[in-house]
């Protein structure tokens, strides 16, 4: 049975965000490490390329962990397809004409469309969209451990 409502929103990206709704944050939300999974051999060429153009960057904002390969895969072969049917359209055009002399739209108009949505998914996921890596606040991934009281008296620890 499918939740009602708004799906929520990851700690991970909470924090990047800086807390918007200055709600509570979920302190028991499982926290992996944050390491990029390793690439599945699987993945096709175009995707393992967009898997290693993207991995490393990801993992040092902190949004992608050891826990996220699936679906990190599924947004990279999302793109290995979707890249491949307009490369197609590029190539051969978006309309064809039929026995009878009507024009068709080839079918990689829709599959592109389709891996396209899906790509537009999984990015959002990930803060990949300009909108919603606008709401992130990344830091420069040097925490330093400090002094509890030091920073809450304002002090330098």
């Amino acid at each position: 049975m499918a939740t009602r409502g708004r799906k929520p929103t990851p700690t991970a990206i909470k924090e990047l965000e800086g807390n918007p709704g200055k709600r509570k944050l979920n302190e028991n939300e499982p926290k992996p490490e944050r390491k990029a999974p390793a690439c599945p051999k699987w993945l096709s060429k175009d995707a393992r390329k967009e898997w290693h153009r993207l991995a490393k960057k990801m993992e040092a904002l902190g949004v992608l962990t050891e826990v996220d390969m699936a679906a990190f895969a599924a947004y990279c072969q999302s793109y290995a397809r979707w890249k491949e049917a307009e490369e197609f359209i590029t190539e051969h055009g978006s309309l064809v004409r039929t026995p009878s002399g009507y024009w068709q739209q080839v079918p990689q108009v829709s599959i592109a469309q389709t891996y396209m949505k899906q790509m537009g998914k999984f990015a959002t996921e990930f803060g990949l969209t300009p909108a919603s890596r606008s709401r992130l606040i990344a830091d420069a991934g040097e925490s330093k451990p400090g002094d509890e009281m030091e920073e809450l008296l304002g002090g330098d620890p």
